[in-house]
């Protein structure tokens, strides 16, 4: 299993701070929020600052850890663009990009309906899917063309192609046990999975193992495919952190994802939560 941490939020210049000190202190991914402006339950009312500049003042300050956004909207992004600025950021970090992925959060006001972005959530699907399908073509460095219902291409060729091979790895957003969310997520390269059952409870470890049965099952590629779950370990008591996380491991997660959306206590706890360093099963 590998640990990563999910910065809150910040000013522009502690983000990066907080990334390298994520590093230092052994996690072995750092993610920031791709939004415009959100407020919701679990996340309070904040400043937020462009996630690609950020991302690169981040891989400029760190050598290891993987990073990216959490999680990108394809649906307000043109995919050339996107593909311009994740390619950029590969190069930046060396390879280690991570690019989440789904419909966006509806407490996301401001970068939706407020604008005129689409709402639908089967449209905002579509634009998923056929933003996700034009940014490896697009990643590909051979030239591209597209016809679908939202976009057109007719021959566009990007250079360089990502440092990384086969592709930038894309984990997608996906609801289980919901076959079209399903469906999506396995064309990738993970799944950040979100019960859809109707109990409105978290993914228990037996959700976890069944979840992966399923990829096991129905997954075509032979490629690693990352099942990502994320939550809140205390930093002060391994061993409790240890009880929290060992039965998704056991179950199947490959990254542990540490967030602190609901914390009221500021920066500071962000970093002492940082430096306690990410859950350990041993």
């Amino acid at each position: 299993m590998r640990s990563g941490f999910v910065i809150p939020g910040g000013d522009v210049w502690s983000i990066p701070d907080l990334a390298a000190e994520a590093e230092a202190a052994g996690w072995d991914g750092v993610f920031i929020p791709d939004c415009i402006s959100i407020e919701t339950e679990r996340v309070p009312a904040s400043a937020w600052f462009d996630p690609w500049i950020v991302l690169a003042a981040v891989a400029i300050r760190t050598e290891r850890v993987r990073l990216g956004p959490m999680i990108t909207a394809p649906s307000r992004r043109r995919p050339w663009k996107l593909a311009r600025e994740t390619v950029t950021l590969d190069h930046l970090s060396r390879g280690r990009l991570i690019l989440s992925v789904g419909l966006g959060a509806a407490g996301d006001d401001a970068g939706f309906y407020k604008v005129g972005e689409a709402m639908d959530l089967r449209v905002r699907a579509q634009l998923l899917d056929e933003g996700l399908e034009l940014l490896a073509g697009l990643w590909s460095g051979q030239p591209v063309s597209y016809s679908g219902e939202h976009y057109r291409v007719q021959g566009m060729t990007l250079l360089p192609t990502p440092v990384q091979s086969p592709r930038i790895p894309i984990w997608v957003v996906g609801a289980w046990p919901r076959m079209k969310s399903m469906r999506r997520a396995l064309r990738w390269d993970g799944i950040l999975p979100i019960k859809k059952d109707g109990t409105g409870e978290v993914m228990t470890p037996a959700d976890i193992q069944a979840m992966k049965a399923f990829v096991a099952k129905r997954r075509r590629q032979s490629s690693p495919f990352d099942i990502v779950v994320e939550g809140e370990t205390p930093g002060d008591d391994p061993a409790q952190a240890a009880v929290i996380v060992r039965p998704l491991v056991e179950a199947g997660i490959t990254w542990w994802m540490e967030t602190m959306w609901s914390s009221s206590d500021g920066l500071e706890a962000v970093r002492t939560r940082i430096g306690q360093g990410p859950p350990r099963l041993g």
